[in-house]
């Protein structure tokens, strides 16, 4: 199976495309869109994010796109608000691809990948680093991150409950 992971962002989102079942997995690429600085319109930096996912997506035609589920802290509404604008164009990039976006809370892929949802971002990078066979540690944060969730959504597709139940989506 090809797995696209992405850490949206509408000033930089990351992406990492593998390959593979379960713990046999390889990385395919990894990489960052950017989407433009905070002082430009919002709409251009979606534009940009849009533009970049649809040709991420028809070059490695995945068969899944993994993300992590929107969490913003309650004293910061306006940064879920813009999260919220930059996945939902690369929900619908995916969309229009005719792929399913399956969505990870933070503990959920820092559970699968090292065991604890408490895991550090130090330790998540080294685990996306073993597990992908790579000689140093994934950069940007933004790429690893994407990777993590795409190793996280492969373990859990991979997995026989999980077929059971079906993965959920939203």
């Amino acid at each position: 199976m090809r797995i696209i992971g992405v850490d949206p962002g509408l000033i930089t989102t990351g992406y990492g495309v593998i390959e593979g079942s379960g713990d046999q997995v390889r990385l395919l690429e990894g990489g960052t869109i950017e989407g433009g600085p905070a002082s430009d319109p919002v709409e251009k930096r979606i534009e940009a994010l849009y533009k970049g996912m649809t040709e991420v997506l028809n070059e490695f035609l995945p068969q899944a796109m993994a993300m992590e589920s929107l969490y913003s802290h309650y004293a910061h509404p306006a940064t879920a608000i813009l999260m919220g604008h930059a996945r939902g164009v690369l929900c619908l990039a995916a969309a229009q691809a005719g792929i399913p976006v399956y969505n990870y809370s933070a503990t959920q892929i820092k559970d699968y990948l090292v065991g604890s949802g408490r895991a550090s971002k130090a330790q998540i990078q080294r685990m996306v680093q073993k597990q992908l066979g790579l000689a140093e540690i994934p950069s940007p944060h933004d790429m690893a991150d994407a990777l993590a969730v795409a190793l996280c959504h492969s373990r859990l597709a991979a997995s026989p409950l999980a077929q059971s139940l079906r993965l959920s989506r939203s």
